[in-house]
């Protein structure tokens, strides 16, 4: 029988974050531009590894956005997206990151700091391009990003967060639109959105319109969950988001 003693591998634990938020009609990421080695100047989602062996992986989410960003948003709700843990994803090292997602409406422009020598909100389509080159396999973690976020809009009223306290139908399907790419006939929106009990409720109130007729006034309903969900179309083209 061989005596040799079972040694654990050596693996480092990392988070990385997407951030998402509109910005001028148009669904936006959070990027830094790394300031040192692997990939430095490359654009990256913020994120690094934890600082010592008992910080819990969430609070290591927050500091790392507020050294990398200069976003102190404690009260940003995160959600795990997944583990991304291939051999090869890190130079540095065998590096398995957990991945964590917030959607949040009126973000705050980001500083830069630590490990980044810029922070900047980048329209999703661009970052998506291909000529971002982003770094280590965070094309893959932006693009499951998207496809959760595209999910939460079909399923909750997460939408009507991004719209001012009242709001027309016209503005809330601009949400839809910028998140989910595509655009959308505005009568079978309207139906939609008013076949989901609870989800927007008349305000009271009109605006006018560039055209100058007064469009109705919503503000959110007490649903968080839709039922029947705001299914999302396919096979359409998609939105000019670039």
């Amino acid at each position: 029988m061989s005596d040799d003693r079972w040694v654990p591998p050596t693996v480092l634990l990392a988070v990385d974050l997407v951030i998402f938020t509109l910005r001028e009609s148009r669904l936006h990421v959070l990027l830094i531009q790394r300031g040192i080695e692997p990939y430095q100047g490359a654009l990256a989602l913020p994120g690094g590894f934890l600082s010592h062996e008992r910080e819990d992986l969430v609070t290591a989410a927050h500091r790392e956005l507020a050294e990398e960003a200069g976003l102190g948003l404690d009260q940003l709700h995160l959600e795990q997206l997944g583990i991304y843990g291939l051999p090869d994803r890190d130079p540095r090292g065998r590096v398995v990151s957990a991945a964590y997602l917030a959607i949040a409406p009126r973000l705050p422009e980001p500083v830069a700091g630590t490990d980044a020598s810029q922070a900047c909100w980048t329209p999703v389509a661009q970052a998506l391009s291909g000529d971002a080159q982003l770094a280590f396999d965070h094309e893959q973690i932006l693009t499951d990003g998207v496809e959760r976020a595209r999910e939460k809009l079909e399923r909750s009223a997460l939408a009507t967060a991004f719209c001012g306290p009242t709001f027309t139908i016209v503005e809330l399907q601009d949400v839809y639109e910028a998140v989910w790419g595509v655009r959308l006939d505005p009568r079978n929106f309207y139906r939609k959105v008013q076949s989901v009990d609870g989800f927007i409720v008349p305000a009271g109130t009109s605006r006018k319109t560039e055209g100058g007729r007064p469009a109705r006034l919503f503000r959110p309903g007490p649903r968080t969950t839709l039922h029947p969900p705001m299914t999302r179309p396919h096979g359409q083209a998609d939105k000019e988001t670039a």
